[in-house]
């Protein structure tokens, strides 16, 4: 995968998310949004080993999903999950960018490039599934609240709508109207490859198939991601706890909950630059959470995004660069590197 052929829109939208985080720092007080993040101290530790727990969980919910016999072991799954959460975190590409990645790397542990994607689409699916799930129950713990009866008209009507354009989304992207549209477009491309393109797509839904068919796994991957998006609730916890803010696990529930809804509806944007910051500054503000720690929360979270994501880039280069070997050594000195799904 190369990197540096990232598309223009990308870096636009990173570089405009970087500068509306930046506009938001500074309308809410630069010192003060400073000296929020310096009051959590250690606090930002326990955050960092929240997330690693919820990645680690995440990547469970991924390995539950691979066929009985697993082709490979958790912690091999656990470090291209680290590597999805890297890429999705802080290179300048959609949030789906490291998911791509991540189905190519599988195929390294001899994982079939059908399976490998098949398991991708499908637990990408189940992440949204669970996230769907996670801002209704935030959603409904703010009713319960009696907070700010607007905004939760608003939150629920926006989840009221994205649910069936979800889901039908989904549906026709992997079933059988969704494999004729790809079959007709690839049927147009010129080229000898088109025939083994095609033949990908057939494996690709079959393996689809095979994977919707054991109910039993697909529901405990469910539960595995929708534990993960429970972890995650104390993140808010223990940053605001830090900065003297007395937040009860319900009112943290509905900021974690409702930000990553956003984060999710703004999937183009890398990072969710500026829409994390501005989601928080909104949420924060029902419960009397001022913007400057309610920013100093997302500075928080973006350094555990570091912290965690950082490791995972490195893997990733050392991963493909034993492979660049590899087929170096493999193809007598001349180096050539298979982009396609199917593995070696």
């Amino acid at each position: 995968m190369r990197f540096g052929a990232l598309k223009p829109i990308g870096v636009v939208a990173w570089f405009a998310g970087i500068a509306a985080c930046i506009g938001l720092s500074a309308w809410s007080g630069i010192n003060d949004v400073e000296n929020a993040v310096a009051s959590v101290g250690w606090g930002a530790a326990l955050v960092v080993l929240s997330r690693a727990t919820t990645v680690s969980i995440a990547g469970a919910g991924w390995w539950l999903l691979l066929p009985g016999g697993r082709p490979l072991r958790l912690r091999a799954i656990l470090l291209l999950r680290f590597i999805r959460e890297g890429v999705n975190a802080l290179l300048p590409l959609t949030q789906v960018g490291g998911d791509i990645i991540g189905a190519r790397l599988l195929t390294f542990w001899a994982v079939p490039g059908p399976l490998a994607a098949a398991s991708v689409i499908i637990d990408v699916l189940v992440q949204a599934a669970t996230l769907f799930l996670f801002a209704a129950l935030g959603i409904a713990m703010l009713i319960a609240l009696g907070s700010d009866a607007t905004i939760a008209a608003v939150a629920a009507g926006s989840l009221a709508v994205a649910a069936p354009m979800l889901g039908a989304g989904f549906y026709v992207a992997q079933r059988r109207v969704g494999h004729r549209i790809l079959h007709f477009v690839l049927s147009r491309l010129k080229g000898d490859n088109n025939w083994r393109l095609l033949a990908t797509v057939d494996a690709v839904y079959q393996n689809l198939s095979m994977i919707y068919a054991r109910r039993s796994q697909l529901a405990a991957s469910g539960i595995v991601h929708m534990i993960g998006w429970l972890v995650g609730v104390a993140e808010v916890l223990i940053v605001l706890s830090c900065m003297g803010q007395s937040v009860t696990v319900g009112e943290a529930l509905v900021i974690e909950s409702l930000v990553q809804a956003v984060r999710g509806a703004a999937f183009t944007i890398p990072s969710a630059l500026g829409a994390q910051e501005g989601g928080l500054i909104l949420l924060c503000g029902i419960f009397q959470i001022p913007p400057d720690q309610a920013l100093a929360l997302s500075l928080i979270k973006r350094a555990a995004d570091l912290v965690i994501g950082v490791p995972g880039l490195v893997a990733l280069q050392i991963l493909e660069g034993e492979r660049l070997a590899a087929n170096y050594s493999r193809r007598g000195g001349q180096p050539q590197m298979s982009l396609d799904l199917k593995s070696d």
